[in-house]
């Protein structure tokens, strides 16, 4: 009995002089653990003067979590934050009933130019939290657990694994890990989960006798031994936990175990009734016709 329940292939989006590959939802699969939404971006190379701008945009029932192995974004919010986030530090922003954010380079960045490259992804909220109130984390990459089995660098984003909880405030079981592994060394993958994944960032790696590169999601049979070997250097995501109970709809940026909830967020995001986000109040992405989620 294979291990392996589904590969899934990340598909190529422009985003304006950059690629983002997006693999999460998907038709065969919608979610992993609470694991809704999940973006590759980049890697790409940023010119002097040139941008990465994403204006205002609304979210409910989810919290975003961003991560980067290259470049820095700043993160504006409508309760309040501003902050950089850098290299292996995490933002996680809980929308819960509502919020507002821009991602957009720094005046530093923009004049230097840089390379970008990372993951964002959405982890649903359990259905007793999708109303809570709005807030945001940032652990800086010092502060999350760090590992080191037989060569390879383990790094726990969010959740439990490998005997090690990150700080980061998750409000079901989850498991989020970056994982660096070097030519020929193998990682056995925590199974105290229900639901997981393995995301390759970059390289090759083998799984169930088959190799597999950049840009694969293997999402897992609950409860198997798996164990992954890098063919070459590699670079994976770890993601999932408990399956969430009830439907989820997915619609923009919204979601939520009820259609009615995402109508109301779409009337209020048209009418301007979601707070302003700080140093960040003369643009926003409008109410699209036709939703792709930002």
């Amino acid at each position: 009995m294979s291990g392996i329940d589904l590969a899934l292939h990340g598909k190529s989006r422009d985003l304006g002089g950059f690629s983002v590959r997006r693999v999460l939802p998907a038709m065969q699969r919608r979610l992993v653990g609470p694991f809704i939404f999940f973006d590759h971006m980049g890697p790409a190379d940023i010119p002097p003067g040139g941008g990465f701008d994403v204006r205002p945009h609304p979210h409910i029932g989810l919290a975003t979590v961003t991560y980067l192995f290259d470049g820095e974004i700043v993160h504006r919010d409508s309760v309040g934050s501003v902050q950089a986030i850098r290299s292996g530090d995490v933002n996680w922003m809980t929308a819960g009933r509502g919020i507002a954010h821009s991602e957009r380079l720094s005046d530093e960045m923009r004049r230097t130019g840089m390379r970008i490259h990372g993951i964002q992804s959405w982890v649903a909220l359990p259905i007793e939290h999708e109303e809570t109130a709005p807030a945001f984390e940032h652990h800086p990459r010092a502060t999350l657990p760090r590992l080191v089995r037989d060569g390879v660098t383990i790094d726990v984003i969010a959740g439990t694994a490998y005997g090690e909880t990150s700080p980061v405030k998750v409000l079901a079981p989850t498991i989020y890990v970056h994982a660096q592994l070097p030519a020929g060394s193998r990682l056995p993958i925590d199974d105290g989960h229900e639901e997981r994944a393995v995301y390759v960032v970059e390289g090759t790696i083998r799984c169930e006798g088959d190799a597999h590169g950049e840009a694969t999601l293997l999402v897992l049979a609950p409860g198997a031994a798996v164990v992954i070997e890098a063919e070459s250097d590699a670079r994976v995501m770890i993601l999932g936990g408990a399956r969430l109970s009830g439907h989820r709809e997915i619609w923009w940026n919204f979601v939520s175990s009820s259609k009615e909830r995402i109508e109301r967020a779409k009337a209020e995001w048209r009418d301007q009734q979601f707070a302003k986000v700080r140093d960040d109040e003369t643009e926003r992405i409008p109410l699209p016709e036709t939703p792709h989620g930002h």
